[in-house]
């Protein structure tokens, strides 16, 4: 094997990682961003509180009606155009949505938002299965969580600020010329494998079977419509779907939609300074997400590490909906809202059960679908409370109309830390079992649990 394209290889992987991650940032950003601005639209476009809720969901409806046909598109594409053209979209949308002269066009903005960054962690996951080893797989999609967090992270206190000097929609058309940038970075640097350079990959330096070896059966490349259906009909991933769909629907409830507004109006703080709270659990995610990973990885096990870091997002939930009737003293929450996100990222093994349980060949797709049930509960979980605030806001004074409002996050973390036991355990392998990837499996295969 050539020292010198391997020592390359080594290298250059590293270069891809870190442009796909500065564009995930990206993604993050406007994820959370709409949490901030909620008193600047309601004030320009005079929306209540189920219309901003939608607004701040619409980014969601989108990524997830994306979610298949952006794993079909990364499989089939590549990673290099889909990413690009992905982020070009975002700032496109961006632009829309800061120049908006109605609530109509601020609702093509997020959508095209939404649109835009739909494929770009599945692309990403696509790209560290082809540049990084496959016992990496988990580690690097924490560290990937990690990086991209912190696009949540300037979403808050930052773009508070930034919005105070320059208003918001000044704001959201520069975030948007950013994208614009990102897009032409990625297509510049990004490769979708080592082979597009000329380079070897791992399995041909450490001369160890191919992924394509394990391919769960005869076809050396599956139809990416029938690796779809292989993939829906594989009955081990809808508990890893739910657990995602619970725990992720509840933490961004909270950091993306209604915890500024929890802060202000339950502890009287201003917009900025609550802000710098939502931070916290943002914060505790980006790290969380790379602790459950390395120790996922480390121990050889997927199911151990998030069934303990759930149980501490279940006492998390029930400090802030119980303790004080729904408010906590203030030396209690700060950690607590920490500790919500670090424990909140118990979700992140799912990606790499899914993975391990579908053919190699369709991680793509394998992943997208998996990637839907969070985003699915990012987007409709945070109008439970917007239904609560419009119908008691009047009537409740503000400590038990959030205790109302979040009890749905409580109840989705009791039934999400259930399900962990129907997961699946792959021991960190792919244990696809060696029958047709593009038929259904047996029953026996498909079964749930173990």
């Amino acid at each position: 094997m050539d020292a010198v394209k391997t020592k390359k290889m080594m290298a250059y992987r590293w270069v891809i990682w870190s442009v796909m991650a500065f564009a995930f940032v990206i993604v993050n950003f406007h994820r959370y961003a709409a949490g901030v601005v909620k008193t600047d639209l309601v004030r320009d476009f005079g929306i209540t509180g189920t219309t901003f809720a939608n607004l701040g969901s619409m980014f969601f409806y989108i990524y997830v009606l994306m979610q298949i046909p952006s794993g079909i598109l990364v499989d089939s594409w590549g990673v290099r155009k889909t990413v690009t053209a992905g982020i070009f979209l975002a700032g496109a949308g961006s632009i829309l949505f800061g120049t908006a002269s109605t609530i109509g066009w601020a609702f093509c903005g997020r959508f095209l938002v939404g649109l835009g960054v739909s494929a770009i962690f599945i692309a990403t996951l696509k790209a560290i299965s082809q540049w990084f080893r496959e016992a990496e797989f988990a580690t690097m999609s924490g560290m990937t969580n990690f990086v991209g967090v912190f696009g949540g992270i300037f979403a808050q206190t930052p773009l508070a600020l930034m919005i105070s000097h320059l208003s918001w929609r000044t704001s959201f058309v520069l975030i948007g010329v950013l994208s614009l940038l990102c897009a032409l970075l990625c297509y510049t640097i990004i490769r979708n494998k080592p082979s597009d350079m000329g380079l070897p990959s791992f399995t041909e330096i450490e001369g160890t079977e191919t992924e394509s070896s394990n391919t769960c059966g005869p076809e050396a490349k599956p139809s990416l419509f029938k690796g779809l259906w292989s993939v829906l009909t594989n009955w081990r991933i809808y508990p890893a779907f739910l657990v995602f769909f619970a725990f992720y629907g509840a933490f961004a409830t909270f950091a993306t939609t209604w915890g500024v507004s929890y802060i202000v109006d339950v502890y009287g703080v201003p917009r900025a300074k609550a802000a710098n709270y939502v931070i916290l659990p943002i914060l505790g995610i980006a790290l969380g997400c790379a602790v459950v990973c390395k120790i996922s990885d480390t121990i050889r096990n997927r199911k151990i590490p998030m069934f303990c870091f759930g149980i501490i997002y279940l006492l998390c939930w029930v400090i802030i909906v119980f303790i004080g009737g729904g408010k906590a003293p203030l030396p209690l929450l700060l950690p607590t809202l920490f500790l919500l996100g670090f424990s909140a990222s118990s979700y992140m093994p799912v990606f790499a059960c899914v993975k391990e349980i579908n053919p190699s060949e369709i991680s793509g797709v394998s992943i997208s679908v998996i990637n839907i049930s969070g985003n699915l509960g990012a987007g409709l979980m945070p109008l439970i409370p917007g239904l609560v605030i419009d119908r008691y806001g009047s009537i409740l004074p503000p400590v038990e109309l959030y205790h109302k409002a979040f009890m749905c996050c409580f109840a989705a973390t009791i039934i999400g830390l259930l399900l962990i036991f129907f997961i699946k355990e792959t021991h960190c392998r792919n244990i696809c079992p060696k029958t047709s990837a593009v038929s259904s499996a047996s029953p026996e295969n498909n079964r749930v649990g173990g």
